[in-house]
């Protein structure tokens, strides 16, 4: 019976090490970003955009958590100074689009990324008035 006991322990132990091992450096890198924007150690900007009437909404840099709380809802909770927070809801919908990027970076890899936004992908357009 105590070798029983033995042998599963042991089937257990490396069945866990197997699966800790299937993480992929990304995968670990992501949830690490993650989780030190959730805890505010990472400044981000994000910003809020309407692709009908092609202006920018609303836009924030700080330090803040982000969480969809809903399918057409977007929950901002910022940190403003030490134990005070303020709480930001932006509703999406099918003309609003966002972009949240990040600006501190934490170090946790080597290599050096570059985030371009393209203006010829907005279709520019002009008013006329005709008194």
């Amino acid at each position: 019976m105590k070798k029983i006991k033995v042998i599963i322990l042991i089937l257990v132990l490396i069945g866990g090490m197997l699966l800790m091992t299937g993480c992929r450096q990304s995968e670990r890198v992501a949830y690490n970003l993650g989780k030190d924007a959730d805890n505010f150690n990472i400044t981000r900007r994000i910003v809020v955009y309407n692709a009908r009437t092609d202006k920018i909404i609303f836009e924030l840099i700080g330090n803040f958590s982000l969480e969809n709380n809903s399918e057409h809802e977007l929950e901002i909770i910022c940190e403003v100074s030490e134990n005070v927070y303020k709480k930001h809801f932006i509703y999406l919908n099918e003309n609003v689009l966002y972009v949240v990027e990040d600006m501190s970076g934490a170090y946790v890899d080597k290599y050096h990324y570059e985030v371009n936004y393209t203006p010829e992908m907005i279709v520019p357009f002009t008013l006329v008035n005709k008194d």
